[in-house]
């Protein structure tokens, strides 16, 4: 039952007199520090990882503070979270959503909806990409290939298209799933079978792929010498194209059940990894020839909807389908050995944050543990949430974002003061 979601700058704030900044170290004297935003999917570098410190990562027996609570309605959208606002899509009432909160209080802001089918085929049905903010613009896309472009202070739209009506591309079994990428000018979304470039300012076409089958996950930029390419799961395989006119520059044959490469790569350096569902595995490639070579293959790994998450050569992740309840495990990224397995998360979603592990499991529960290969020893864990739930947490400011399938959006408090 595939289902997928994708999910910028940092900012500079000032602490004028608290012993402690949101999001960052505790501080004794006043002087500008980078706040933790988490702009887009998979965060500030696109990795997962957030370097935010000074957090609360032991919690007391009855869970940490609730900040607030809130309802977006159906889907797996992630959060954006940028200036103190948060933005996240749910669908109710034949409509999509796209959400601003406080991250403050949990008042809404403001909200965006349209009309669109919920698209309920073996899941749940929703809203499946996470915004993306770029300044003072949000943008987003639909399932069905509807692109905003959003004040991000109002909601006010600075234009909109169908992108799917504009190119003729074939609408994947479960929707366009990934996220939008921002590229310097360009508004980079997995649309065609390698990609589609958008003008960010007006939403013109500046080159697009063929119609076939795109795949399910976020476009992924990578520099390779001199050329910057963008990475994208296709149907079939995932490609890298050239950020400046869309040309494929290398792909590697990847073949999964129902066409579902939904999982980011990982980049680290040369390499790049790949992990996917449906017993299809895992396989490290290293980039520094003229096409990608093959260094080893596992279904050690097999990621459905999350990516996994490196730190320190190391793999975090979830490994299964949604249909089950597998393991999160740590895998060495250079030999592909397993290191630990923690059984029972189910297609849960990670992220790191000073070197620790925040998870959110799929039937609701939320973990922090050191991220070592040592093994799984959580230092937190409190069941918030119930339902289905397979949208990876954020951590931003010292607030934990989490949501379930059925739109219940929660808020940690974890900050030190």
């Amino acid at each position: 039952m595939p289902m997928f979601f994708r999910f910028g700058y940092q900012r500079f704030v000032t602490v004028l007199a608290s012993p402690a900044c949101i999001g960052v170290a505790a501080l004794v004297l006043p002087f500008a520090v980078p706040a933790a935003d988490w702009p887009h999917w998979r965060g500030p570098e696109r990795t997962g990882l957030s370097t935010e410190s000074g957090w609360l990562d032991r919690w007391p027996a009855e869970g940490p503070k609730v900040a607030w609570r809130g309802q977006v309605g159906l889907g797996f959208s992630s959060f954006a979270v940028a200036q103190g606002r948060v933005f996240t899509l749910g669908h109710a009432d034949g409509k999509d959503s796209v959400f601003c909160f406080d991250a403050e209080s949990g008042r809404e802001l403001w909200r965006h909806s349209y009309p669109a089918e919920l698209g309920d085929k073996f899941f749940d049905g929703g809203t499946t990409g996470t915004p993306a903010v770029d300044g003072a613009r949000v943008y987003a896309l639909s399932r069905w290939g509807d692109t905003f472009c959003l004040q991000a202070a109002d909601g006010k739209v600075v234009w909109s298209k169908n992108v799917q009506k504009d190119t003729g591309a074939r609408v994947p079994d479960w929707g366009f799933s990934g996220s939008p990428l921002v590229q310097g000018d360009k508004l980079v979304l997995n649309v065609g079978e390698a990609g589609l470039a958008l003008n960010k300012e007006t939403g013109a076409i500046l080159w697009q792929s063929g119609p076939k089958s795109a795949g399910y996950s976020t476009p992924l930029p990578l520099k390779r010498g001199a050329d910057e390419l963008i990475v994208l799961g296709s149907g079939q395989s995932y490609v890298a194209v050239a950020a400046r006119d869309g040309k494929a520059a290398f792909r590697i044959r990847w073949l999964t059940q129902y066409g579902v490469n939904a999982a980011d790569p990982v980049i680290a350096g040369d390499r790049l990894f790949l992990s996917t569902g449906y017993d299809k595995g895992a396989a490290l490639f290293k980039l520094s020839g003229a096409e990608p070579e093959q260094l080893w293959k596992s279904k050690v790994l097999r990621t459905q909807l999350n990516g996994a998450v490196l730190y320190e050569g190391h793999l975090y992740g979830g490994d299964g389908d949604s249909d089950g309840r597998g393991p999160m495990k740590c895998v060495e990224l250079a030999s592909g050995q397993e290191k630990w397995a923690h059984n029972g998360f189910g297609t849960g979603g990670l992220m790191i944050a000073d070197g620790k592990l925040i998870a959110l499991s799929a039937r609701g529960e939320f973990f922090v543990a050191p991220a070592t290969p040592s093994g799984f020893k959580p230092t937190a864990r409190a069941q918030l949430l119930g339902g289905k739930c397979w949208t990876a947490p954020v951590l931003s400011d010292g607030r934990i974002f989490g949501r379930s399938s059925r739109g219940d959006v929660i808020c940690l408090d974890v900050r030190t003061k």
